[in-house]
């Protein structure tokens, strides 16, 4: 059976200065890990082997109709500015338009060199890979906006990654690909023309009803203010929030170093690669914050009157921390069971979050300890919560049914760092049970399930995971 995948390419269009057309390195024995069956009904994909899935998405096979390109883009990496960055180890096959009528990129990554991999061999090994596939369907069974895994394939080949790795091929969907740093390079090298076309058509994909550079930015700024408010509800840390991994659709994008919390730190770094801790978990906000602002500046440059374009850019960034915190104050609100608003709420949720940070407490067992009237037995000495939760009892009386709003707030089960590492190391050596076990879990978070009390488990003294790797 040959598979079907509706093309129905737009991105390809724009033309070269966008892109560099790329086709992927086939490898040497591609075999299927995953597909992710749900993702291809909602995109329209139907048909094929296994053994075909293997070849189209370990890139030995181009489907009809894909038009394959590795897409150019800059961007800001820990504050300083790269005017060439690009996919360096990824292929956009192409674009569909899914069941519910959206359009979707369909990218494999880890496919090869392409003209912007600079010294790199354009190649991912298996674990950053299999972490990615289980983080994005997971932060998607979550809720949160996020690109999504429709496969994982093994190459049958070693990627060299301070030692021999086993290949592998992650199959990544995505509302666009594009991001701030795709008008970062346009906005540097003054070609005002194409920085029109890249805005018309971000808004002609993303946002329809925004009205010219200053809609669109105020479209981003509203998108990524409720993805960022998200994130901190649920303990997730991106691990490198570079302008060229801030999607344009607000979507999770580029899960690389990123991890969730286990204890409650609101400084904790997981990346092996932020030595300073610019994204640590409480940085998140001022960061998108910051990546915002250089959108603003790139979009500026195609405006007739810049100065009163500055004026209006600042207005809208500006208006950015408030938007966060808003957000932010709604989803905790209903993490300890308030639909409604009182004037105590931000102190409520402040005060808790120092106990759990000053107890240990673990993130997300305490949020749904409370529903169950457990969370007091999160703390070796919980004087300060029992202090905390007779003034929450107080606030709850207010509502109507506190804990039902905290059920459906809080999640059970998050992929923990030290079972993703243990998922790893089994994978390594062919086993891929955990990994299984873990996307079955995963896909209902908010629901208790029996057998699987190891995954909402925190990690034993050695099992901690203090860092977290992107896999380049």
């Amino acid at each position: 059976m040959t598979m079907h995948i509706p093309f129905d390419n737009t991105y390809a269009h724009l033309g070269p200065n966008f892109y560099s057309k790329q086709l992927p390195e086939p490898v040497t024995a591609p075999q299927l890990i995953a597909f992710n069956q749900p993702l291809a009904d909602l995109l329209q994909v139907s048909g094929s082997s296994v053994q075909e899935q293997a070849e189209i998405f370990g890139g030995n096979q181009i489907p009809s109709g894909a038009d394959p390109l590795a897409q150019a883009y800059a961007g800001h990496q820990f504050g300083t500015y790269n005017p060439q960055l690009g996919d360096g180890r990824a292929i956009l096959l192409g674009e569909v338009l899914g069941q519910d009528g959206r359009r979707y990129d369909i990218q494999l990554k880890g496919s090869g060199r392409t003209p912007y991999s600079r010294r790199g061999d354009g190649r991912a090994w298996l674990g950053p890979v299999l972490r990615e596939y289980v983080v994005s369907e997971a932060m998607h069974a979550l809720g949160i906006p996020t690109t999504r895994a429709l496969a994982a394939v093994a190459t049958g080949e070693t990627v060299w990654r301070d030692g021999g790795m086993p290949g592998a091929v992650l199959t990544r969907v995505a509302a666009s690909h594009l991001r701030v740093g795709t008008f970062q390079l346009f906005a540097a090298r003054g070609q005002t023309a194409a920085l029109r076309q890249l805005t018309d058509y971000a808004i002609s994909r993303h946002y329809p009803q925004a009205q010219g550079a200053m809609g669109l930015l105020r479209a981003v700024r509203d998108a990524q203010a409720r993805l960022i408010a998200a994130w901190m509800s649920v303990g997730f840390i991106h691990g490198v929030m570079n302008t060229d991994n801030s999607s344009i659709s607000g979507e999770t994008i580029d899960y690389g170093p990123c991890a969730f919390m286990d204890h409650y730190r609101a400084d904790q770094v997981f990346s092996s690669i932020d030595r300073m801790g610019r994204y640590a978990y409480s940085n998140q906000p001022s960061i998108a914050v910051w990546n915002l602002a250089q959108l603003a500046t790139a979009l500026i440059q195609q405006l007739d009157d810049p100065q009163q374009a500055v004026d209006e850019a600042t207005e809208i960034v500006h208006a950015m921390p408030a938007l966060i915190e808003a957000e932010w104050l709604r989803l905790f609100r209903r993490k300890i069971g308030l639909t409604g608003a009182a004037s105590e709420d931000m102190d409520l949720i402040s005060d808790l979050l120092q106990i759990m940070q000053q107890g240990d407490a673990d993130f997300t067992n305490l949020f749904s300890a409370l529903a169950d009237g457990t969370a007091g037995d999160q703390f070796k000495e919980p004087q300060a919560f029992e202090a905390w939760e007779r003034r929450w009892r107080q606030r709850c009386a207010q509502e109507q049914d506190p804990k039902a709003v905290m059920r459906a707030a809080n999640p059970v089960y998050i992929p923990r760092n030290h079972r993703i590492e243990e998922m790893i190391a089994g994978a390594v050596v062919g086993d891929y049970a955990l990994f299984e076990r873990m996307n079955q879990v995963l896909a209902r978070p908010y629901t208790r399930q029996e057998g699987a009390e190891d995954l909402c488990r925190p990690p034993q003294e050695n099992e901690v995971v203090t860092a977290t790797f992107c896999g380049t």
